[in-house]
C-alpha cells in the first residue's frame, strides 16, 4: 500500500467526482492509497483540513505557512501559535515552510524568519517539518543546519546530489514527486540512485506535477503509485517493495521523537 505524504487536498481538482472529496480518496484507496498527509499552505488551512481528517481515518495533515504567502501572513506564524496548532494528534507535521526565490525575493528576511519559527515549534511538538525550496537550496540548507532541525523532509526534490546529501546528513528524508517520472528527468533519477532507500518518500503534490502519463493534467493521490514506479527502475525493486520500503519510511518518521 502506498502512502502520498503531501498532497493539497483542499485545492485537488473535483469536477470529475461531482465536487466530493469523499469519491476522490475512495478513487486513490482503490489504486493502492493507504494512507494522505495534507498540506496546509496558510494558516488558517488547518480548519478545513481538520474536518477531513475527521471523517478519515488515513488522512492526517500539517500546519503551517508556505514560503509564497504575504509577509503579513508569514508573521502570524509565530512559533508559539504553530505549537498551539499542531497539538492535535491528527497533525502529523508543521509546514510546508522553507524559501522560495524563484516567484519572488521581496520577503527573503521573512521567509527566512518564518522558517526558523516552523523549525522551533516542530522540535518543541517532536513533530516533521515538511521544507519547500525552490532557488534556494543554499539557504535552505544552511537554515537546517543552522537551527539544528534533524526531523524532516525535504519535498518534492529536484535539487542536485549536494543538496541531498546536506539534508540527509541532518536527518532528513527526501520525497520525490511526480517529475521524477518525467522524460528529461534523468539527473534527477541519478540523484535518487544516490539517496539510501530507507530515507526515500513519494509525494503527489498534487493538484500539481502529475507523474507519466499523466503530465500535464490536474494531479490527485491516486496517481502517487507512479511516483514509486518510477523509482523501481531506479532502486531496481518492484512496485511492491517500493510501496512497503516508502510506506514504512513514513511510519517511521512520523513515529521518531
Amino acid at each position: 500500500m502506498f502512502v502520498d505524504t503531501h498532497c493539497h487536498l483542499t485545492l485537488l481538482d473535483l469536477d470529475p467526482y461531482q465536487g466530493d472529496l469523499d469519491l476522490a480518496l475512495a478513487q486513490a484507496r482503490e489504486a493502492g492509497v493507504s494512507k494522505f498527509m495534507s498540506i496546509s499552505v496558510d494558516l488558517d488551512d488547518h480548519i478545513k483540513l481538520a474536518a477531513i481528517a475527521a471523517r478519515h481515518n488515513d488522512v492526517g495533515y500539517s500546519v503551517g505557512v508556505h514560503p509564497c504567502e504575504d509577509a503579513a501572513t508569514m508573521a502570524r506564524a509565530t512559533t508559539e501559535y504553530l505549537v498551539e496548532l499542531a497539538q492535535p494528534e491528527k497533525v502529523w507535521a508543521l509546514g510546508e515552510t522553507g524559501l522560495d526565490y524563484y516567484h519572488s525575493t521581496e520577503f527573503v528576511s521573512e521567509q527566512k524568519a518564518c522558517f526558523a519559527r516552523h523549525i522551533h515549534a516542530s522540535q518543541i511538538v517532536k513533530k516533521p517539518v515538511v521544507v519547500h525550496t525552490r532557488s534556494a537550496k543554499h539557504d535552505t540548507v544552511d537554515i537546517i543546519r543552522a537551527e539544528k532541525s534533524t526531523h524532516g523532509i525535504l519535498h518534492c526534490f529536484t535539487e542536485d546530489w549536494e543538496t541531498a546529501k546536506a539534508v540527509l546528513d541532518c536527518g532528513y528524508y527526501v520525497s520525490f514527486s511526480g517529475i521524477v517520472s518525467f522524460k528529461n528527468a534523468q539527473d534527477l533519477r541519478d540523484v535518487a540512485k544516490q539517496v539510501p532507500l530507507d530515507r526515500v518518500l513519494i509525494e503527489t503534490d498534487s493538484p500539481y506535477l502529475a507523474p507519466m502519463p499523466y503530465r500535464g493534467k490536474s494531479n490527485e493521490p491516486k496517481y502517487v503509485p507512479y511516483v514509486a514506479k518510477a523509482l523501481c527502475d531506479v532502486y531496481d525493486k518492484t512496485l511492491e517493495e517500493m510501496a512497503f520500503i516508502t510506506k514504512q519510511n513514513f511510519e517511521n518518521l512520523l513515529n521518531l521523537k
